[in-house]
């Protein structure tokens, strides 16, 4: 996913940077980490206030086995509904919850 679109689906947000990161791309409004490109898949920032809505909207949380130790590693972050790539205001709402989910972790 390039920048242009990162930008054009975080629009209703407001301005958002972009910054390289687990090999991806990190993407930030205001400081806040709000969302994340890996693998080419955006996943956007959720937290245990957050997290039912976005698996309530049929949305997969990053997860991924430990090379270390094997274990199941859940990461604080979601697929966003399909519906939402087409639908600037749907996505303005979702980017809106991962920016607070952002702020409420204090990063």
């Amino acid at each position: 996913m390039d920048n242009e679109r990162i930008a054009e689906l975080f629009e209703g947000l407001g301005p958002v940077s972009i910054r390289k990161l687990f090999g991806g791309k990190g993407i930030y409004f205001d400081g806040v980490i709000v969302a994340i490109v890996l693998r080419g898949e955006l996943l956007l920032k959720a937290d245990e206030q957050s997290a039912p809505e976005f698996e309530a909207a049929g949305c997969t949380q990053w997860t991924y086995t430990g090379s270390r130790h094997g274990k199941l590693v859940v990461m604080p972050y979601w697929s966003i509904p399909d519906s939402a790539f087409d639908d600037p205001d749907e996505m303005t709402v979702w980017a809106r919850r991962a920016y607070e989910a952002g702020r409420r972790a204090g990063k």
